[in-house]
């Protein structure tokens, strides 16, 4: 079993950050590799980024690529998502995502929303 908790999002203007924390337990966060997916309205989910175990490796949608980076904290067993220079079509639903023994793990989800 993982358990994951997201924070961060919220209402901000085209071109501000933010940054998505998403801390996990129950069990070695090292072990496993992480993403953030994003649900927009009358949109499927999309994988934003992922992050292998170690953090030295990393994917990138083509539609963040250059803006947002994803990040990883072994030891505060902690996976992040810095958001810069956000646009209106970023406004979404984001969820952190651990991928554990061919089960997927959930975060609670977060709304960001982008205003122009």
């Amino acid at each position: 079993q993982v358990q994951l908790v997201q924070s961060g999002g919220g209402l901000v203007q085209a071109g501000d950050s933010l940054r998505l924390s998403c801390a996990a337990s129950g069990r070695t966060f090292s072990s496993y590799a992480m993403g953030w997916f994003r649900r927009a309205p009358g949109k499927e989910r999309e994988l934003v980024a992922g992050i292998s175990r170690s953090g030295d490796n990393a994917y990138y949608a083509s539609s963040v690529k250059g803006r947002f980076t994803i990040s990883r904290d072994n030891a505060k067993d902690t996976v992040y998502l810095q958001m810069n220079s956000l646009k209106p079509e970023d406004t979404a639903v984001y969820y952190c995502n651990a991928h554990v023994l061919s089960r997927d793990y959930w975060g609670q989800g977060t709304q960001v929303t982008v205003s122009s």
